[in-house]
């Protein structure tokens, strides 16, 4: 059973209950990412799960390495010493550092606000999906080249050429080409990232599992899993509406350049920014209580 260390306030989890927890959450990993591994120990490439490791930068093997979060210390755990952010107390035992909560403190302000700032707008959900479109229009060049383009470089103009591009996304935005750049409904700076960022986004509901690996270990892994399992499924949301043919990765295009493609579109990214709705708040609430202890 878990139990208080005399002295620090903190929750101590007993060896043989923490292997236990942490075990589970890398067979949780594994189930996902299994499949990426092995297709990268061939040198094969993916043009969608690769995004969610080459993009992001946390690795696998970061993803499957369990923390409990801020407040909690690991019995006779060593082989955390050699994890950034910890330090060991009497017990023995290893605990995120408060050291370590000073020195991100910023960081954790930055999320909570960003995070806070976006819950509070309407979800807008008219743009469906047409980032990725907008990263090819008028250009021979494309962003995954192992895959064709479904309509081709003519049919993916065509259609961006015919709908408003509503991105809200700085981070997307930015890939645009110089073409698409004025086309949408307003131009995007990172410095207005906050005042900008709205629910129903795709790519900002993605992110969420981004802001909760960068303050890696003050949170704990079963927050950040259900945020990566949030990440794979908004990712495979994305390319399935993207103008990328993906048939042969076993991915059924959403066809966003018809009304009913649009519709189901529309569904799918209200689904996502449900679910995203309930890890925001968690995060959010994570980050409030970090700061209390700051």
């Amino acid at each position: 059973m878990a139990h208080t260390e005399h002295g620090t306030g903190l929750r101590v989890l007993p060896r043989p209950e923490w292997r236990s927890r942490a075990a589970a959450h890398r067979e949780r990993v594994d189930a996902l990412v299994g499949p990426y591994l092995a297709r990268r120990a061939a040198g094969k490439k993916h043009p969608v799960i690769d995004f969610l490791f080459t993009y992001y930068g946390h690795k696998p093997a970061q993803l499957k390495r369990w923390h409990p979060g801020f407040g909690v210390a690991l019995a006779e755990a060593p082989e955390y010493a050699e994890f950034r952010g910890y330090h060991e107390i009497p017990g023995p035992a290893w605990t995120a550092d408060s050291a370590f909560l000073d020195k991100r403190r910023d960081t954790v302000e930055f999320i909570a606000g960003l995070l806070s700032a976006t819950a509070a707008r309407p979800a807008q959900l008219s743009c469906f999906g047409l980032h990725e479109w907008a990263m090819v229009y008028r250009t021979d060049e494309v962003r995954h080249d192992q895959v064709p383009l479904r309509l081709g470089h003519r049919g993916t103009d065509e259609v961006v050429e015919a709908m408003q591009l509503r991105c809200t996304h700085f981070d997307a935005f930015r890939f645009f080409t110089p073409e698409a750049v004025p086309r949408n409904i307003e131009p995007l700076t990172r410095a207005d990232q906050i005042r900008r960022e709205q629910p129903g986004c795709l790519h900002a509901n993605m992110d969420v599992y981004k802001w909760g690996f960068k303050i890696t270990p003050l949170i704990d892994s079963d927050l950040l899993f259900d945020c990566f399992a949030l990440a794979c499924a908004a990712r495979e949301l994305d390319m399935r509406a993207s103008p990328y043919d993906l048939a042969e990765y076993g991915y059924e295009p959403i066809r966003i350049e018809t009304p009913s493609g649009r519709a189901e579109y529309v569904r799918a990214q209200a689904d996502i920014a449900a679910r995203a709705e309930k890890l925001r708040e968690r995060l959010l609430d994570a980050c409030r209580a970090l700061l209390r202890h700051s």
